[in-house]
Formats: C-alpha cells, sequence, structure tokens
C-alpha cells in the first residue's frame, strides 16, 4: 500500500490557507483566475477564516473554510460555485468547487454560505 506523510499534504493545503485572500461565489465553475474574478463572479467575501490541516475522515488532511455571514454580492445570477482566491501580487485562482446547493442572488444584497472543508485523500 502506497504512503505519503501528512507533511506533503500539508504543505499544499497550507499554501491554499496562506495565501486565500478571499473567497469568490461565481455561477459557474471557474478554471482561472479571470473567470473566478471577472467571468462568473458573482460575489466576495474577502479574507475568509480558513484554519489550519487537520486530519480528515475516513483518511488524508484537510482545511475548513468558515462559515460566511457576510459576503458582498455584486451580480445579479444563481450562484453555484465557490473559488478561493489570491488578489494581490502573484494572482492565482487557488482552488474551486460546487456550493452544497445553488441559489439565486441579486446585485446589492449579502450572501452566507455555511462552513465547508477542502480534503486530500490518503494514497491509494
Amino acid at each position: 500500500m502506497p504512503y505519503m506523510n501528512d507533511s506533503a499534504y500539508d504543505a499544499l493545503l497550507n499554501w491554499i490557507q496562506t495565501d486565500a485572500e478571499s473567497l469568490r461565489i461565481c455561477s459557474a465553475l471557474p478554471v482561472t483566475y479571470a473567470e473566478a474574478t471577472t467571468t462568473y463572479l458573482l460575489g466576495t467575501k474577502t479574507s475568509p477564516t480558513v484554519a489550519t490541516p487537520t486530519d480528515r475522515s475516513p483518511n488524508g488532511r484537510e482545511i475548513v473554510v468558515s462559515a460566511i455571514t457576510d459576503g458582498s454580492i455584486s451580480a445579479d445570477g444563481t450562484a453555484s460555485h465557490w473559488a478561493l482566491v489570491k488578489d494581490s501580487a502573484t494572482a492565482a485562482l487557488l482552488c474551486a468547487g460546487d456550493l452544497a446547493s445553488t441559489q439565486g442572488v441579486t446585485n446589492g444584497n449579502t450572501f452566507t454560505l455555511t462552513q465547508f472543508a477542502i480534503g486530500v485523500p490518503d494514497v491509494t
């Protein structure tokens, strides 16, 4: 059975945790920084709280993004995805995924999200 030390997983997750400067909600899955911050952008939460890596069940490692109660909606649409991005200097899309459920949003309102985990399973 293959093995990888937790430090290898933590290096990836710490990079996300350290560099995540904003969380964006989007109308489709972004695969580039431009898509996350312009093309599909519906709303932004600056400085989201992202925890340090911990054990993941049933295996692997994960980071938890804390619940958001004050995200800012900047366009009308249906939010279906989230994206964590680095906005300064070497701007980058760090990771993205599906929201638990889609939701219609209206420019000028706020958005909320429950906490969620980003995980890496153990190698098999």
